[in-house]
């Protein structure tokens, strides 16, 4: 039996992403984001507020990392979700976390969170309050990649939003091979 459940945008997993930027002063700011996505080899596509300080920062800076949290970092996650650096501009400080200035754009990159897109901003649509931005470079930690410099997701343990419970939830166990395991029914 199934039941309905309205009209909802039910798409799991929704990675955390932590998207980080510099203010015109060269302060950085940080903000959590579960509404984004893969949108061509070398982009991304992330649905921001325009309200958000990281918004008002990364379109003066035309530039800003994407950083997918995991298990060891939820706390900070959440911390930078919940807490507007609009009212608390010491918000980044108060997680713990370290940050770096990217080698490739004008954005920090968070030294706790193992992998870190580095992009310039293509577009920001006020309306729709789609951000798609150019993935430059990506900045990994070598503790989650194997033994041929892939990323392993049992070593990296990324976290996913759950949007109706409004849980978190880690990733990391491999149940199958894609463009392999469905050639089994040709």
């Amino acid at each position: 039996m199934r039941k309905n459940l309205k009209a909802k945008a039910y798409v799991y997993p929704l990675p955390v992403l932590i998207v980080g930027t510099y203010d015109e002063n060269g302060i950085p700011d940080a903000m959590n984001a579960a509404w984004g996505t893969v949108c061509d080899t070398a982009q991304v596509s992330i649905c921001l507020s325009a309200t958000h300080k990281t918004v008002k920062n990364l379109l003066k800076t035309k530039a800003f990392t994407v950083a997918i949290a995991d298990s060891k970092n939820v706390i900070p996650a959440d911390f930078v979700g919940v807490v507007s650096a609009n009212t608390d501009p010491d918000k980044l400080k108060k997680t713990g976390w370290h940050v770096t200035k990217s080698e490739f754009v004008n954005a920090p990159i968070i030294e706790e969170l193992p992998l870190v897109l580095e992009c310039k901003l293509i577009s920001y649509d006020t309306e729709t309050e789609i951000c798609i931005g150019e993935v430059v470079n990506v900045s990994v930690e070598d503790g989650i990649l194997d033994e041929k410099g892939k990323i392993d997701l049992t070593k990296f343990k990324p976290i996913c939003y759950d949007c109706d419970g409004h849980g978190y939830y880690e990733l990391g166990k491999k149940v199958g091979r894609a463009f392999s395991d469905g050639l089994k029914l040709k």
